[in-house]
């Protein structure tokens, strides 16, 4: 089913509960977990809710934080992109965890108890049942169009200097198309591995360059605000007008259309690159000037690679094309 004007929804119910405390020590921040069927029963709680609260509708998103501890969100009208107002920024942040076989979060005026495949949200007396969905993109697994550069399908990684295959049919982070390009549409598929111990800027870290110079980020910022060093942002540019960050282990999308820098006969730079970025089907970025950031290869403004970026974590990428632009 659709939920939504541009995010296909597909209701699940694979939850199970953990019976772990949720006050543990912390492993390794850099624990990665790369399927479902490894990453347990703290991913299998972790994901989006929708329902309603007496006649409102409601989203939720439950973030893992490992050994049993969650973040959650609850956001008015519906999730990010399907019915929430980003503008207005009403966001509740609850925090709890399982144990003794419950899980339980809490925040403000609201309490949330997960069970398979629902989560029960109670507010001043009012309670209401949200059930467990997978969002998808939209551009998910689209084809190439006719004159499209393939720039990766999962065959070979011919068109990439170092070509970096990790899994199967699946491409690594640090590597750079052998062409540059100047003014393109950008077809992009990427996936944050589960890594429910690391916060912040070692969560699923990589980054997408335009130009090989304008980065916009890729990282598990899944329940966050959404600022410009997290998905979905452009580095020291401009941050995306909804965190459209789906929970790891999924596949998103980025859509791009890029316009180089342009200059006069002197080399001076006459009108800046610009772009605009749908992330997995929703504008987050709409027609704006750039600045280059660091991290990339280059600084000049001039056309140059797409730079994916290796910042320790085994971020994976998949269905790659572009289509020049006259």
């Amino acid at each position: 089913m659709c939920f939504g004007r541009n995010l296909f929804v597909v209701a699940t119910g694979i939850i199970a509960l953990s019976a772990a405390g949720w006050a543990q020590d912390v492993p390794n921040p850099k624990q990665s977990f790369l399927s479902t069927k490894e990453a347990g029963v703290d991913y299998d709680l972790q994901g989006e809710y929708i329902g309603k609260l007496a006649d409102q509708s409601l989203g939720v998103q439950v973030i893992a934080k490992g050994n049993g501890a969650f973040d959650a969100v609850v956001f008015p009208g519906g999730l990010p992109g399907a019915g929430w107002d980003a503008a207005k920024m009403v966001r509740h942040k609850l925090t709890g965890g399982t144990k003794d076989g419950t899980t339980r979060l809490t925040g403000g005026d609201f309490e949330a108890v997960i069970v398979p495949g629902t989560l029960t949200l109670t507010q001043g007396g009012m309670s209401g049942e949200l059930k467990k969905l997978l969002r998808e993109s939209p551009t998910l697994a689209q084809r190439p169009p006719e004159g499209a550069i393939v720039l990766f399908d999962g065959r070979n990684v011919d068109q990439w200097n170092p070509g970096k295959m990790a899994e199967a049919n699946l491409m690594g982070v640090g590597t750079r198309t052998k062409e540059v390009f100047e003014k393109y549409m950008l077809h992009l598929e990427f996936r944050t591995p589960f890594m429910p111990f690391a916060r912040g800027q070692g969560r699923g870290n990589s980054g997408m360059y335009l130009g090989d110079q304008y980065e916009c980020q890729i990282l598990d910022s899944f329940g966050l605000e959404g600022a410009d060093n997290e998905c979905g942002g452009i580095y020291q540019n401009a941050k995306p007008l909804v965190n459209m960050c789906l929970p790891p282990l999924s596949w998103q999308t980025y859509d791009v259309d890029f316009t180089c820098a342009t200059f006069d006969a002197d080399g001076k730079v006459t009108a800046p690159a610009r772009v605009t970025i749908k992330h997995n089907g929703i504008v987050i970025h709409d027609n704006i000037e750039l600045r280059t950031t660091p991290g990339g290869g280059r600084n000049d403004q001039k056309p140059g690679a797409i730079y994916l970026q290796d910042h320790g974590d085994p971020v994976r990428f998949q269905n790659i094309w572009l289509v020049p632009k006259k």
